[in-house]
């Protein structure tokens, strides 16, 4: 496939992937592998296109916000993959693709199509397939269907965040959908390495619940030491004295992060209260833990004596660890943010610029690339169509059967 647009020295250069997912999970995996110089085709239904499209306001001109957000670095085709055209068209894609991904739950929805594992293995022995559901291809629940609120909720993680006597509360963002995404990458790039020695592709199944399972690490450790449900504990951390939210004089509010006693040392001798280091209920993070209710109204106290700003600044030069708790316009605008290049900005032919946020690795010798603006629905079919081997009139007729679009 096409590899123009200054790709050629990214990590994934070479590399083609089949991209037959939508809504996020999916479509946040190959972005990355898009970032990382893979070239991506992504498949769209026509006239309707990934349901994400659709998932709006807020919109840009008449591009959802979400879609846009996690579908930049492809190209993009609108193919009908219930036809026997388009399943003859699919085909020939994934003949010398490297990589392939769906997001239909079941084996049986794939078997239909014609793009199950073992159909498409035949034609490429290399390919890499994975298939991205709520639940799995194997156990008691395979098949069923999942959505990043639900896989938040039975992960346990809903029921350990927000305010210790509030509701449960969910992650703001599609925490299960991104973290499943994260996996995925790495999945497929382990598979890629292993081809590297084997010669041949293989399945990766992934699942949303346990991508955000993952999230319980020491949590579940814990549990499986003490058999003790956690509770919530909201900002409170439970094994680290002070860690947690503080407001400051002018109302603002800022994470403390004192993470060992040397920090706790310098804490107090920069608060002006070396007297509380040496106090014997506060002199190591395990009697801090044990005196949390006698700490924390202290803590509270000498943080409510001077702005936000002037702890920042002064914890910091002390070595303290701390930040402001930002808006998400403060955290964007941020100048180290800035400075760093996260915030990609893509020339989009409808819309204008437009900016979505970076994929967050640096690598000095093969840079990531953001070359593609997010596809409008079946932007590239003709281009992709043409490169598979297909002429002029066999386009157009399978434009007038509906097949591509």
């Amino acid at each position: 496939m096409d590899s123009d647009l200054n790709s050629d020295n990214a990590p994934l250069s070479g590399v083609t992937v089949v991209d037959q997912t939508q809504a996020l999970a999916g479509p946040y995996t190959t972005m990355i592998l898009g970032d990382l110089g893979a070239e991506v085709i992504k498949i769209e239904k026509p006239g309707v296109g990934d349901n994400s499209r659709q998932w709006a306001p807020p919109f840009i001109g008449d591009q959802s916000c979400y879609y846009l957000a996690v579908n930049r670095n492809k190209r993009g085709i609108a193919l009908d993959i219930r036809a026997d055209g388009g399943r003859e068209f699919m085909r020939r894609l994934v003949k010398n693709a490297d990589v392939f991904l769906t997001n239909l739950r079941t084996t049986e929805a794939t078997q239909r199509y014609g793009i199950d594992y073992d159909s498409l293995r035949a034609i490429n022995p290399r390919l890499i397939y994975a298939s991205i559901s709520g639940y799995g291809r194997r156990g008691p629940r395979a098949g069923q269907p999942g959505y990043d609120l639900v896989s938040q909720a039975e992960s346990g993680t809903v029921a350990l965040t927000g305010e210790v006597d509030g509701a449960p509360m969910r992650f703001p963002t599609p925490m299960a959908d991104m973290t499943c995404g994260l996996f995925t990458v790495i999945g497929i790039l382990a598979a890629l390495r292993s081809r590297d020695r084997s010669g041949v592709g293989q399945f990766i199944d992934m699942s949303l619940q346990e991508g955000q399972m993952t999230w319980l690490a020491n949590l579940a450790a814990e549990y499986f030491a003490e058999g003790v449900d956690p509770p919530r504990r909201g900002n409170r951390h439970p094994q680290v004295v002070p860690y947690e939210a503080v407001q400051a004089k002018d109302g603002d509010w800022f994470m403390l992060g004192v993470a060992s006693d040397n920090v706790w040392r310098a804490f107090c001798r920069q608060v002006g209260r070396e007297d509380l280091a040496e106090d014997p209920r506060f002199r190591s993070n395990a009697k801090r833990i044990a005196n949390y209710e006698a700490l924390l109204p202290i803590v509270r106290a000498i943080i409510r004596g001077k702005s936000c700003a002037e702890w920042l600044t002064q914890l910091r030069a002390a070595g303290v660890p701390c930040g402001r708790i930002n808006t998400l316009a403060e955290a964007l605008a941020d100048p180290h943010v800035l400075e760093r290049g996260f915030i990609v900005e893509l020339e989009h032919p409808a819309l204008g610029l437009i900016k979505s946020l970076a994929t967050p690795i640096h690598m000095d010798d093969t840079p990531l690339v953001y070359r593609r603006h997010p596809p409008r629905l079946g932007e590239h079919s003709d281009e992709v169509a043409a490169e598979l081997g297909y002429s002029p009139a066999e386009i157009a007729g399978l434009r007038g059967d509906g097949v591509l679009d």
